[in-house]
């Protein structure tokens, strides 16, 4: 036995060691971090992340509404043109596209801004809501981001709270330049600052919506679809209830949107449609907290649905592979437009009967001397927009599937990156093509189904109408692939601007009379108004051309560069 020389503490090996007492004061408790610990610092990183991006967006809107409230003024600068102009939004096709047509019986300069252009700035407040606030939650998530955050001192709620709060000062600062912007124009004071008020409302609508689908699901893109189609849903409620008589219908209380318009700036001046709003993106935000605590870091309320439990063969080919990444994107894309191609399309009854009331610059506004020809050449043009949005949402989940990874485990495989990024481009062209099919069928069928006399023999002229617009989305693609292959940061930015450049041009182009060379910038501007006029084929090889030469020039980029580049 061997001992120490202190007998206090000797031992013999193999003995059990002394008993010693814990003092209660020296224990160790298991810290508890409070729900929005660092809250505070989050808002500031996220600030400095998304400085470029912000600024981006928050001068986009205060221009937006500066060039809205001024343009006016100058385009309509007596009464008599004033008065003539309000007939484009007092008539059931303009109530539809832009709202309830108040106070267009005594036109004035602010009441026509509030009723053709306050509901664009809303619709881009709305966006500007559901993209931030799934940037950061959803998508950092999705790609580790948030779980290194959370491995820090942070509360479980700070994530959500601070994207919350990032996106409502993007709102407030958005919202006091469309303020000033119609103050700057002279208009009252009152309404003014009720537009804004309602602007800030709709943001904290949709930033409530947002929080709630990046809690439902597992990916970003789904959270993304879940609140984009809230609002779509929201503006095709809103038109179907706005479009019957002036102020709106029953219907149109059915959609946050209908809300916000319902405020009748410059007419009612009414502030109690906006508690709706705000109490409405309240009650979603607190939804949303309270879904955040049911659920794991990364996945979604919703399950995921199962795959199959072998793959298709298909999958082992990379134009399969592409097919099986885009088809989501592009099928959700392709059902929303196809709905909303029969919608369009049967409004033709209505236009055909409301032809001869209509006010001239509304008859001009639709090109050619059949009003009903020209309302559906017009749509055909909207409609290629939208596809042009879903060209982009595509091009943009090509470059995401870079950025997270994926992209450098097919090329890990003996699979050329011409091959790999040249069937993803297939897809999409070809989405793209058949997407525009369906549309122009969709709003032939409305037509058909709507006139009382043979609309059938719409059908075919319709379809083409919509293939029509595929040399411009094609276009478009080529722009956005070249910069994929050489500078991929400014691919996205581009892309979406593009397609908010074409929208506005061909819905307001017409109407403000904006300098030839601004026009030109428009790929769709340049395509033939079918089926009024015939196809002409100039501009379509013209298009269909420079999109290929950006197709080609982003393969050569894309091989060239680095994989994975940011």
């Amino acid at each position: 036995m061997t001992t120490t020389d202190d007998p206090n503490t000797a031992t013999a090996i193999g003995d059990r060691a002394p008993m010693t007492r814990r003092d209660p004061s020296q224990e160790t408790r298991p810290h508890r971090t409070a729900p929005l610990t660092a809250a505070p610092a989050l808002v500031r990183f996220l600030l400095r992340v998304d400085r470029i991006r912000a600024l981006v967006w928050v001068l986009g809107i205060g221009a937006l509404a500066l060039y809205f409230s001024h343009a006016i003024q100058v385009i309509a600068g007596d009464d008599e043109t004033l008065a003539e102009l309000a007939g484009l939004y007092a008539d059931p096709v303009g109530r539809m596209m832009v709202g309830p047509g108040f106070g267009m019986d005594s036109p004035t300069h602010e009441r026509f801004f509030a009723a053709g252009y306050a509901f664009v700035l809303y619709i881009a407040l709305a966006l500007l809501s559901v993209f931030t606030v799934i940037r950061h939650t959803r998508a950092d998530e999705q790609a580790g981001r948030a779980e290194l955050l959370r491995a820090n001192v942070v509360g479980r709620h700070a994530t959500l709270a601070a994207a919350l709060i990032v996106t409502m000062l993007l709102v407030l600062a958005s919202t006091v330049l469309i303020a000033v912007s119609a103050l700057s124009a002279g208009f009252a004071w009152e309404g003014s600052l009720l537009i804004a008020g309602t602007g800030a409302a709709t943001g904290l609508f949709f930033a409530g919506a947002a929080a709630v689908a990046a809690q439902l699901s597992s990916s970003s893109r789904g959270a993304s679809g879940l609140a984009g189609g809230l609002i779509g849903l929201a503006y095709v409620i809103r038109m179907a209830g706005d479009a019957p008589e002036v102020g709106g219908t029953a219907l149109s209380w059915a959609s946050p949107l209908g809300w916000a318009q319902q405020t009748a700036p410059y007419v009612d001046d009414l502030w109690w449609p906006v508690l709706l709003l705000a109490g409405g993106g309240l009650l979603l935000v607190g939804l949303g907290f309270s879904l955040s605590t049911r659920r794991d870091v990364g996945e979604g309320i919703l399950p995921a649905r199962l795959s199959r439990a072998e793959a298709r063969p298909a999958l082992g080919t990379p134009l399969g592979m592409a097919a099986r990444t885009l088809v989501g994107t592009l099928r959700g894309w392709g059902i929303a437009l196809l709905l909303a191609g029969l919608m369009f399309g049967s409004y033709s009854q209505t236009m055909l009967d409301a032809a001869g009331s209509l006010p001239p610059e509304l008859a001009d506004f639709f090109t050619g001397e059949d009003v009903m020809l020209g309302y559906l050449a017009y749509i055909a043009l909207f409609m290629g927009v939208l596809v042009l949005a879903a060209a982009v949402g595509g091009l943009q989940q090509i470059r995401g599937e870079e950025t997270r990874g994926r992209a450098e485990y097919g090329l890990s495989s003996p699979l050329s990156r011409t091959t790999w990024l040249g069937a993803h481009l297939t897809v999409v062209l070809a989405g793209v093509v058949l997407i525009l099919a369906a549309v122009g069928a969709a709003m032939g069928l409305g037509a058909a189904l709507s006139l009382e006399d043979d609309g059938g023999r719409y059908a075919g002229e319709l379809i083409a109408a919509a293939l029509q617009q595929a040399p411009a989305v094609v276009c478009v693609i080529g722009i956005v692939t070249a910069l994929i292959g050489w500078l991929p940061r400014a691919a996205a930015p581009v892309g979406w601007a593009s397609v908010a450049f074409c929208g506005f041009m061909g819905t307001f182009g017409g109407l403000l009379d904006p300098p030839d060379a601004l026009l030109d910038l428009d790929p769709f501007h340049h395509l033939a108004s079918h089926p009024v006029e015939p196809v002409a084929w100039e501009p379509i090889v013209w298009l269909t051309a420079i999109g290929a030469a950006g197709i080609v020039l982003g393969l050569l980029g894309w091989r060239r560069r680095e994989v994975g580049r940011i």
